[in-house]
């Protein structure tokens, strides 16, 4: 049985209530270009996807996106950053913190979707204003997207959501790149089918409409590293990972083969501190190989103020409060140590 408790505005209500300026809707367009043409290979940059592993926090999610905006334009000749202000938390048991979309104040246990809804909102814009730098979320409800899709310059879709029909429907009417993850049983081949989907013209019911896309070439791989039967990590960032799995996206035809990184997850076993290890292993493949030069476009780290993470019912300023990430520090010698092998 379900039980209506409120009604939610649409999304032309809420983006009247709450916009982003002229100005910066012109730098967040510019930045799509940007992004696009990373994916496309036609910039040869690399992306850099940052941030905390849950935004839960505007003040020091704000705080942390003008430090890395600083990071930004000293290193914006080898490198794109866009800041990883992820919304939305997928819980693997279904419990404890969903994110600020059901939480817009993560330490009262008091679920309230439309203020979640602005709360997301009021935080990517300010982030924004403040940095000049628009940023990345993951499409964890895809009824939701259309609450962001003027203020989002890249889109994931999780590990647990890649093989789900309507995530792969809507990702091929997102009008930015849009990385879509391995599943967590490390399927390629259902990474490979994920991003056909997504790159192909698709006609689908979506809110209260029949609506058709045009498909997305910006449609992209993200490793994250896999979990087997007995719940053990496997990595897939290796060398013979990529060159394998090269072989395979190119076999597929796809257009704009691309692959980004998850330096966290999997991947590290969730030792937040071996992203440093794997970021610089990726890049000695990248200076040894030209296969994986010309396909990993980027990564994805898991960063934060403060080193690791605390629970949710601790307060301290800058720390995850879902899984750990590395500290600032950490993270501005690591992006300015890639920039230089770059």
């Amino acid at each position: 049985m379900f039980e209506k408790v409120k009604k939610i505005l649409s999304e032309e209500e809420v983006k009247s209530l709450c916009h982003l300026s002229p100005e910066y809707q012109k730098v967040k367009n510019d930045r799509d270009e940007t992004a696009k043409k990373i994916i496309a290979g036609e910039d040869k940059r690399m992306m850099i996807i940052v941030g905390p592993c849950s935004a839960d926090n505007e003040e020091a999610v704000c705080d942390y996106v003008s430090r890395l905006a600083k990071v930004a334009d000293k290193v914006k000749d080898k490198i794109f950053i866009v800041p990883r202000i992820y919304t939305n938390k997928p819980r693997t048991r279904g419990e404890g913190y969903k994110g600020i979309l059901h939480n817009p104040d993560p330490h009262k246990n008091v679920t309230d979707i439309l203020a979640g809804i602005m709360a997301i909102r009021d935080m990517h814009i300010r982030a924004i204003s403040e940095s000049g730098l628009s940023a990345a979320d993951e499409m964890l409800y895809p009824d939701n997207y259309h609450y962001l899709d003027d203020l989002l310059t890249y889109v994931a879709v999780g590990a647990r959501s890649s093989e789900n029909q309507q995530h792969r429907l809507v990702a091929s009417g997102v009008d930015v790149p849009v990385g879509i993850k391995n599943p967590m049983n490390g399927s390629m081949s259902v990474t490979l089918n994920s991003i056909y989907a997504a790159q192909i013209p698709n006609e689908f019911k979506y809110l209260d409409y029949q609506v058709k896309t045009n498909g997305n070439p910006y449609a992209h791989a993200i490793l994250r590293g896999s979990v087997d039967v007995y719940g053990n990590n496997h990595q897939n960032y290796h060398y013979e990972d990529i060159m394998k799995f090269s072989a395979m996206y190119e076999a597929q035809g796809l257009k704009n083969p691309a692959v980004i990184i998850d330096t966290n997850h999997s991947n590290s076993n969730k030792y937040y501190i071996e992203q440093i290890r794997i970021a610089h292993e990726i890049i000695n493949n990248m200076n040894y190989s030209d296969t994986i030069k010309k396909i990993v476009k980027g990564l994805l780290i898991e960063s934060y103020i403060e080193d690791g993470n605390q629970k949710i019912t601790e307060n301290v300023y800058g720390k995850s409060v879902t899984d750990s990430c590395l500290g600032w520090e950490k993270t501005e010698r690591l992006i300015y140590d890639i920039a230089e092998r770059l």
